[in-house]
């Protein structure tokens, strides 16, 4: 597994909806980027800011937040910890 450096968090984005809430199947060009996910992995912080997330906790970040990575056939975003707007 990869070890982010310095103040990056490694996520899993969830996945899109399948679904409308009327049962309406989405297409895969239609789905949205999901804004939510898992986070994985940490880095150890920067000596002037520690981590806030751990790795367990479910994040809120930005819809074009982070770079795409692709590990063992998974999708995974790593980004900065600045990027992540909240803890769920």
């Amino acid at each position: 597994m990869l070890k982010p450096l310095a103040d990056r968090v490694l996520i899993e984005p969830a996945p899109a909806e399948e679904k409308t809430a009327s049962g309406i199947i989405i297409p895969d060009t239609a789905k949205e980027k999901p804004l939510q996910g898992k986070v994985v992995a940490v880095g150890p912080g920067k000596v002037d800011e520690p981590m806030t997330v751990k790795a367990g906790d479910s994040v809120l970040y930005g819809q074009y937040s982070g770079t795409e990575i692709k590990l063992d056939g998974k999708t995974y975003l790593i980004m900065r910890e600045s990027d992540v707007y909240g803890i769920i």
